[in-house]
């Protein structure tokens, strides 16, 4: 049988569970919005903003890309012809900012991707803007054989850069989101995405779509 005192304490904890809902609802409610893209427009992503296609001929690549948003899924394909002593790579970028400032998404815990990739290697990134040197903290999203979308998350925790000092990505100074298809080798790359968006588990409840 409960005594009184232990009712107050569960009322308590229910009261301060609550208000910790409600913190959290707050927090994510004025933060950057989960959903980056879902492609349901052929133009720009779902904060209004056009995409950005760049690849290696900036610096001397020869990489060839062939990219349509349709059906509410990218395609990307092509070959990857890199520059010499360079990877090669094409990049589609997501800008989470119409001007390019930073935003904050230290609400979420990491990035959420509904992707299939076919052929070659593809990396998701997060673009800080205290990154100068264009070596973003990034992950290889793994490719599968069935053929089939699959949902990868990556943790912004397990990002890393490429060839300069590991340092911790700060998550609240993101510009961007690219999606990078890359080799050291002349190869073919295809890869379809449906969505991607941020994440978040809190007490055991995932945070997509706030």
């Amino acid at each position: 049988m409960k005594t009184a005192s232990s009712i107050t304490l569960i009322a308590r904890k229910a009261i301060l569970a609550a208000i910790g809902v409600t913190i959290l609802n707050s927090a994510l409610a004025g933060a950057l919005d989960s959903t980056v893209d879902d492609f349901s427009d052929p133009n720009t992503n779902n904060l209004g903003i056009a995409r950005v296609f760049v690849d290696d001929t900036s610096a001397g690549g020869q990489t060839r890309v062939q990219q349509k948003v349709d059906g509410g899924v990218l395609s990307a394909s092509g070959e990857i012809l890199p520059p010499r002593g360079q990877p090669g790579w094409a990049s589609t970028v997501l800008l989470l900012d119409p001007q390019g400032l930073p935003r904050d998404a230290s609400a979420y815990e990491g990035i959420r991707l509904l992707v299939r990739v076919n052929a070659g290697n593809l990396s998701v990134s997060a673009n800080s803007s205290e990154i100068t040197n264009f070596d973003y903290h990034a992950a290889q999203v793994s490719r599968q054989s069935d053929g089939e979308f699959h949902e990868v998350r990556i943790p912004f925790s397990q990002m890393k850069r490429a060839w300069s000092e590991q340092t911790p990505l700060n998550t609240m100074t993101l510009t961007s989101l690219s999606l990078v298809a890359f080799d050291i080798q002349h190869g073919a790359f295809d890869f379809e995405v449906d969505e991607i968006s941020f994440y978040c588990t809190c007490q055991g409840i995932a945070w997509e779509n706030p």
